[in-house]
C-alpha cells in the first residue's frame, strides 16, 4: 500500500510536469549557451579578468566588481531559464510567466553587458593606451563607458523588438525636461568635461580663485576639489571655474615654470639704495636656498619711496608652490642678517618715538663691557699673544660685528679678503673644493675659533669656504685695523710669521701625513716666506733697511 501511494504521488500530473520542466531547463540552458556563445564568452571574460588582476593592480576593485556583476548575470540567466522551464511545464499557456522570464533574462544580459564594458574599458585605457604612452582624462573615460552602457541597453531593447525610433523620440522629450530641471548640474558636468579636454586646468596645478589658493586634487563630473595650504579641501562647481577668472600659478606657454614671489622691507633714506641692493643681492645669491630657482636669480629692487624710508622688494622664483611662506621666511632672514652685518637697520616709522634715559656715564659703562668681552675673546687667539695689552685694546676698539644666518658663507674659497674672523657664538663648517668639482668638510669651527689670519697678514686668497651651520655671531678685523700696530712695532711681524707658519705646516702635515722631522724641515722656509709676504703686504722696512 505504501509503495502504491508513493508511485501514485510521483506519477501525478504536477510531478510529471515538474520533471519534464527540469529536463526542459537543461535543454534551454544548452540552447542559450550555443546561441549566445555563453561558454566562450564566460571563458574569455574570466581569462581577461585574471590577466588584468595580475598586470593592472591599481584597478583590482573595479575588476572584482565587474566579475561579481558578470556572476550575477549568469545567476539571473539560470533563474529566468528555470522559471521559464517550470512555468511552461506546469502552465503551458501562461503569458504572465513568460513575461517575467523575459524581463529577468533581459536584466541578466544588461548586467553581463555592463560587466563586459567595464572590463573592456580597463583593458583599453589601462593597458593598450598606456602602452602607447597615451593618457585620457578620467571624465572622458567615464563618459565613453557610460555611452557603452547606453549602447548595450539599446541593442538589448532592439533585440526584444522595441522600436528605437519611438524610443529616441520619447527620450529626446525626456532629455529636454531633465535638461531644463538639471541645467546647473549638467553645466557642471559639461564644464568638467571641457576642463579635461582643453587641459586648461590639470590635476596638480596650483590655482588662485578670488582670494583662495590651492592645488587641484581631482576634477570630477560635477566639481573640482582643491587642497589649500591650510590643509582644507575646497569643493568648487565646475561651472564656476568655466565662468570665473582663474589664475594658474607657475605656468607659462603651457609648461611649468617657477612662480615669482615678493618680499618687502623698508630702509631709511640715510643709506644709499645701491649699497642696500648690493648687500641683499650678495646675501641671496651667495648660497642656494631650498625651493628658490637659481635661474632667474633672486634679486633686490628699490620698489617705492615713502615719507621717511625707501620700500625695497626682493623678487625670487619659487619652485615648490607648497612651501611659499617657509621659503619667504628664509629670504627675510637672509635680508635681516645681511643688513645687520652692514649696520643698516630696518626703518622705523617717523612718527614713532623711543625715549631712553641716556647719559655719558651709561654710555661709558656699556662701551667698557663690550671691550672687556672682546678682550676675553682675544686671549684665546694665538695670533694676538705677542701683542701687548694696550695693542689688543686698540684692536678691540676697532673690531666690527659680523653676524651671519644659517647657510651663509662667511668666506669663500679663492676670494681675496683681508679680514680675520673670530667666532663668538654659533658654529660653522670649513669646506674645501677640489679641482674635479667635489667638495669635502675638513673642520668644524665653534666659539672662540678664528680663521682668515693669512688673508689679514699676507693678503693671501681664501684657501677654504666657511659656511654657517646655524645663526653665527662673529667679530671682524681687517688690514687697516692692524696697520698702525705693526708699523709702530715692526718686530712683531717675525713673531706673527712664526705662529702662521706653525699653523700652516700643521695643516699640511695633517693633509699629507708628514712626520715630525718633515714638519721641522718645512718650518724654517715656511716662516721666511710668510714673513716676506707680511713685510710686502704692510709695506714694512726690512731689518737691513732699518
Amino acid at each position: 500500500m505504501i509503495y502504491a501511494a508513493f508511485f501514485t504521488d510521483m506519477l501525478s500530473p504536477g510531478r510529471i510536469a515538474l520533471l519534464f520542466g527540469f529536463n526542459d531547463f537543461w535543454l534551454k540552458i544548452k540552447e542559450i549557451a550555443e546561441r549566445d556563445s555563453l561558454i566562450l564568452m564566460t571563458t574569455g571574460f574570466l581569462l581577461l579578468a585574471a590577466l588584468l588582476l595580475r598586470y593592472v593592480p591599481g584597478e583590482r576593485s573595479r575588476i572584482r566588481a565587474a566579475t561579481w556583476l558578470y556572476g550575477a548575470a549568469l545567476f539571473f540567466i539560470l533563474i529566468s531559464t528555470l522559471i521559464d522551464s517550470i512555468g511552461a511545464a506546469a502552465v503551458p499557456d501562461s503569458i504572465g510567466m513568460s513575461t517575467v522570464t523575459r524581463v529577468i533574462h533581459w536584466i541578466a544580459l544588461l548586467l553581463g553587458g555592463i560587466a563586459i564594458i567595464n572590463l573592456a574599458g580597463i583593458f583599453l585605457f589601462d593597458v593598450i593606451l598606456r602602452a602607447l604612452k597615451l593618457s585620457t582624462p578620467r571624465i572622458l573615460r567615464d563618459l565613453i563607458i557610460a555611452f557603452g552602457y547606453v549602447g548595450v541597453g539599446l541593442v538589448l531593447l532592439s533585440r526584444e523588438g522595441a522600436s528605437l525610433s519611438g524610443l529616441i523620440t520619447t527620450s529626446a522629450v525626456l532629455t529636454a525636461v531633465i535638461g531644463f530641471s538639471l541645467q546647473d548640474t549638467l553645466g557642471n558636468v559639461m564644464g568638467g568635461l571641457a576642463l579635461q579636454l582643453e587641459k586648461s586646468i590639470n590635476e596638480g596645478d596650483w590655482i588662485r580663485l578670488d582670494h583662495i589658493e590651492g592645488r587641484v586634487k581631482e576634477i570630477r563630473w560635477r566639481h573640482t576639489s582643491i587642497e589649500t595650504r591650510n590643509w582644507d579641501t575646497m569643493i568648487i562647481p565646475n561651472s564656476m571655474l568655466m565662468k570665473g577668472q582663474v589664475l594658474v600659478l607657475g605656468r607659462r606657454d603651457g609648461r611649468s615654470v617657477p612662480h615669482r614671489m615678493w618680499v618687502y622691507f623698508n630702509v631709511d633714506f640715510r643709506f644709499a639704495p645701491t649699497d642696500v641692493i648690493a648687500l641683499v643681492d650678495a646675501a641671496l645669491q651667495a648660497e642656494p636656498i631650498t625651493a628658490v630657482a637659481e635661474d632667474p636669480k633672486a634679486h633686490c629692487i628699490l620698489f617705492d619711496f615713502k615719507e621717511s624710508f625707501g620700500v625695497y622688494a626682493v623678487r625670487y622664483w619659487l619652485t615648490d608652490l607648497a612651501a611659499d611662506d617657509p621659503t619667504s621666511s628664509i629670504v627675510r632672514a637672509r635680508i635681516f642678517f645681511a643688513l645687520k652685518r652692514a649696520n643698516i637697520p630696518l626703518s622705523i616709522p617717523a612718527h614713532s618715538l623711543f625715549l631712553t634715559q641716556e647719559s655719558e656715564e651709561r654710555k661709558v659703562i656699556k662701551h667698557e663691557r663690550g671691550i672687556k668681552h672682546i678682550l676675553r675673546e682675544f686671549e684665546e687667539v694665538e695670533l694676538f699673544h705677542s701683542l701687548t695689552e694696550s695693542e689688543r685694546r686698540v684692536l678691540a676698539e676697532r673690531v666690527r660685528p659680523a653676524p651671519f644666518t644659517r647657510g651663509e658663507a662667511l668666506t669663500r674659497q679663492g676670494a681675496e679678503a683681508h679680514w680675520l674672523y673670530i667666532l663668538t657664538k654659533g658654529s660653522a663648517e670649513v669646506v674645501i673644493s677640489n679641482e674635479d668639482g667635489t667638495s669635502r668638510q675638513v673642520a668644524i669651527l665653534k666659539d672662540g675659533d678664528f680663521f682668515g689670519e693669512m688673508g689679514l697678514m699676507t693678503g693671501e686668497p681664501r684657501s677654504a669656504t666657511v659656511i654657517a651651520l646655524e645663526d653665527v655671531e662673529a667679530c671682524r678685523l681687517d688690514k687697516h685695523d692692524f696697520y698702525d700696530i705693526i708699523h709702530s712695532r715692526p718686530e712683531i711681524a717675525e713673531q706673527l710669521s712664526h705662529v702662521l707658519a706653525r699653523r700652516r705646516v700643521g695643516l699640511e702635515a695633517a693633509r699629507e701625513g708628514l712626520d715630525e722631522e718633515a714638519k721641522n724641515k718645512k718650518m724654517a722656509p715656511m716662516q721666511k716666506d710668510i714673513l716676506d709676504r707680511i713685510i710686502e703686504f704692510f709695506g714694512l722696512k726690512r731689518n737691513e733697511e732699518r
